[in-house]
């Protein structure tokens, strides 16, 4: 059986971590056996899952991009213990160089370095005085300088899609399109689910506008809560679900109290139930300033939802007919026009986009179990 270290941050529900869980589930565990390298202490919601399906979780401390010393220590003394791996598969974007420096130190002969994100560049409004855009900008600069360190000690590239690698690797590097695939049939519209589901969350006769991601800086949340707003006027029946969490929590919260639509958004946290969520919406908004792939869209899409997203995101999500892409320059009232305009639609079965597109679990499974194994079998 070949050992492959799957390393995150940490298992919660994001989207390239239910990107590797959907490959995990399906992928033949007889052969095959993932385990996980995290970063954090806490216990997280694919934890338990991970452990009914074989894996074990191995934790270490956060990663300190400018005093890396401590984490390489733990990493070694990890790597003494653990000669099992073969494969290292490393998801953590720029800070994969960190554990992909020690493990070619290891001669652990197959190390992926795995983009999913594409950093904007830095503007001029980074650099505007405000605790967010302080913290967030000394990120992306990190980032931006860490980047290039990536092609130096991995063997292989893997990306969501050409925008994120070719952010991360660069223009002249090959790397191998490992698509944000999803069990198709978990989100095919169902019409009792729907009903079902709308009754259960109360909203059975309101318009609903959903997003699911990260509450952060980078999903954009302020905008859409300026968006909703302009979208109440035009519409007072409407409700917003925020399904996630995150530290822009307390000022999303606060944005709403100010335009005085509190009561119309519910801030769901994080959720097991997002097949069952897509079908309750009646329109998907995503006005992220950057991403790589978003599974999430691709969800939505399989749910038969229209979609209003950021024209900042990759075309490449784009699979049906379903998805309009905006620009994050133009109004909220400009989107909110946009949104109200598709408030009545059919919503019909995209399994068969979503298959064609190259984006349904099974293919895609088969596709890299026969990587693993040709790159250990070679």
């Amino acid at each position: 059986m070949i050992k492959v270290l799957q390393v995150f941050t940490m298992m919660d529900r994001g989207g390239s971590e239910s990107m590797i869980m959907n490959y995990y589930r399906k992928i033949d565990r007889e052969k095959i056996q993932f385990d996980f390298l995290v970063h954090r202490k806490e216990k997280c919601d694919f934890d338990d899952e991970i452990e009914s399906l074989g894996g074990r979780i191995y934790r270490l401390s956060s990663i300190n991009p400018i005093f890396p010393g401590k984490y390489y220590e733990e990493l070694r003394a990890f790597f003494k213990t653990h000669t099992e791996y073969t494969i290292i598969h490393s998801h953590l974007n720029t800070f994969s160089c960190f554990p992909i420096k020690i493990a070619k130190e290891f001669n652990i002969p197959i190390r992926i370095v795995h983009a999913h994100i594409a950093i904007e560049k830095i503007k001029f409004s980074d650099l505007i005085p405000s605790k967010e855009n302080i913290i967030d900008t000394v990120k992306k600069l990190i980032k931006f300088r860490l980047k290039n360190k990536n092609r130096k000690d991995a063997t292989h590239y893997f990306s969501c899609g050409d925008k994120a690698g070719q952010w991360l690797f660069g223009k002249n590097t090959e790397f191998l399109t490992m698509n944000n695939a999803i069990d198709t049939e978990k989100f095919v519209f169902d019409p009792i689910i729907r009903k079902e589901y709308r009754k259960k969350m109360e909203v059975e006769d309101q318009f609903v506008i959903g997003h699911v991601g990260r509450l952060d800086t980078q999903k954009n949340h302020v905008f859409l809560i300026q968006v909703f707003a302009s979208i109440i006027e035009k519409h007072s029946n409407a409700k917003l679900m925020l399904v996630g969490e995150g530290p822009l929590r307390d000022k999303i919260i606060a944005e709403a109290k100010r335009l005085g639509v509190e009561d119309n958004v519910m801030v769901l946290g994080v959720r097991s139930d997002i097949p069952e969520l897509l079908q309750a919406f009646d329109s998907f908004v995503f006005p992220s300033f950057y991403e790589g792939l978003p599974v999430t869209l691709i969800e939505a899409q399989a749910a038969g939802l229209k979609i209003f997203a950021s024209d900042t995101i990759t075309n490449e999500v784009s699979l049906t007919n379903d998805i309009e892409f905006l620009s994050i320059t133009e109004t909220p009232d400009f989107w909110a026009n946009k949104i109200v305009k598709m408030i009545s639609y059919d919503r019909i079965d995209n399994t068969s986009q979503i298959v064609n597109g190259g984006y349904d679990i099974i293919s895609n499974t088969k596709r890299i179990e026969e990587f693993y194994l040709q790159q250990i079998n070679s």
